[in-house]
Parts: structure tokens; sequence; C-alpha cells
């Protein structure tokens, strides 16, 4: 069995909050974990300008860390053009981020059919998968395929793949994770499977099965000391051995999204996640 490519995104260190944590102190406490990389969250940079951009391809490459992904935010689930312009072109701006910074790849997000409200209603909602009134899902997976095909060239370019995550939205079923994939068909684009956001299927180890084909980034979510909004019983082991079975080689990102201090915390997700690796 080879060994799990095991690291973490910046996100295990800051959930949001208003004082951010410095990508800094997270490749450092990655480091000191024996992780072998960081996953970087772009909201949680401190500035886009090459000098910090630099100063972080340095220190990553000093502690011996990849940087595997930049985890960006988009949606492009917008009735208006312009408004689906602009997060292409937002895409377009953080694959040269991606590019400038060594990394091979970045998270895109579907999009979806949002309306007002917070997290919670979004899981009210399961995922904001209903339409706006005189719309349909077909305007809406033909604005999405059209802007990831819109993106497609520059990424082939700069040689920074695409990864489209289960996040909600076009993607809370793997249904809609695999129309996007079918449709685009394009080597420059492939999935991450994120393993705490099934949780509306009838069967989440199905929806795994059929998505993990195109899985090349994998999120393990933990949750120590109680989720934010919600905390699962994943069968970890089961989910290797599915990603496995379908060819997986890549990277496994520790969301540790818990209440618990990421200090305590991440050593644990460490451990649970290589026992499962082991026993699957």
């Amino acid at each position: 069995m080879e060994p799990l490519r095991l690291g973490t995104s910046s996100y295990s260190y800051w959930h949001f909050l208003p004082e951010k944590v410095p990508l800094e102190t997270v490749l450092d406490a990655a480091a000191k974990l024996g992780l072998s990389g960081v996953e970087i969250l772009h909201r949680q940079m401190e500035s886009e300008e090459n000098a910090y951009l630099q100063k972080l391809k340095r220190q990553a490459f000093r502690l011996g860390l990849d940087l595997y992904n930049l985890s960006i935010h988009q949606d492009f689930v917008w009735a208006e053009p312009e408004e689906r312009q602009k997060n292409i072109e937002h895409t377009l701006h953080c694959i040269d981020l991606a590019h400038e910074l060594g990394i091979p790849s970045i998270r895109v997000n579907s999009g979806g059919w949002r309306k007002q409200g917070s997290f919670d209603e979004v899981l009210q909602a399961k995922g904001w998968v209903e339409p706006w009134e005189g719309f349909s899902d077909d305007d809406g997976f033909a604005w999405c395929t059209d802007a990831i095909e819109a993106c497609l060239p520059h990424a082939e370019r700069r040689g920074v793949m695409l990864l489209l995550e289960n996040h909600w939205g076009l993607t809370t079923f793997a249904s809609g994770v695999l129309r996007i994939l079918e449709t685009v068909d394009s080597p420059w684009l492939k999935a991450i499977l994120d393993m705490g956001n099934f949780i509306f299927e009838d069967d989440m180890y199905e929806a795994v099965e059929r998505v993990a084909p195109y899985v090349w980034l994998a999120h393990a979510k933990t949750y120590f000391g109680g989720g934010s909004w919600y905390s699962l019983e994943l069968d970890y082991a089961r989910i290797f051995r599915i990603l496995r079975a379908a060819g997986f080689r890549g990277y496994c990102s520790i969301e540790m999204e818990g209440a618990e201090d990421a200090a305590t915390a991440m050593p644990k997700s460490i451990d649970l996640l290589r026992e499962a690796w082991s026993a699957g």
C-alpha cells in the first residue's frame, strides 16, 4: 500500500473568524506535525503582492512542504451575464496567483441558487438546490459549464488544474458534480471530494463511489470538539478504499472543522486518518 499523502487546509487553523491566522503560522505548524503539504485558502492570504507570494513559497520550500491547492470562492450561478463575468475574471486572477505560488490546482465551486440567509438556512434548504422562480436547473448548469469552459484555456496555459468541489449549490449531489464534469469533459477539470458534504444523499458512500474516478484531491473533514454546523461519523477507511479502488493517488487535505483548538485537534486528526488509510 502506498503511503497516505496527508496535508492540511489552512482552514483547519482559521474558520473565517475576524482575526485571521497567518499562513506563515499554518506552514510552521504543518511542518512540525510532519505533514507533507498545505492547501491555502485564498481568503486567508494577507496580500496578493508578489513579495508576499514569494515569501510563502520560499517558506514552504524551506520547510519541505508542498503547496498543492489554492482554495478560492466564486459562484457561476447568476442570471446576469456581467455577474458571471466577474466570477470568471476572479477565477482567471486566482489561476495566476496559483501559478506564481507554484501551486498546481485551484478549488472551484459551481455556485447555487442563493437565497438570503445564513449557512444554517443553506442546510435547511438542502444546499440551495431549488432554482429561482422563472429559471430551471438547465439554466444554472449552462451558466456554470460555460463559465468553467471560459477559464480552461488560461488554466492550461498556466498549468493549473481546476478542481470542482462538491460544495453545495449545483454540486450538493453527485449527479450535479458528474453533470458538470461530463459536460465540460476536459483534462484540465477534475474533482475534489469533500468527505463531509454529501450529507443530503440517500447513501453518501455510493455518491463517493460515483465521483471517485474524477477525484484528484480529497478533503477529510474532522469534527473534534463538535462541528461548526454539524458533525458526522464518517467511515474514513471505507472512503479511502473507494478512492484507492478508483486509482486515487492525490493529497488528502485535513479540514478540521471542530470547535477544539487546532493545537490538540490536528494531531488527533492526523492519527485518525493515517489509521483509516492503513485499515482501508
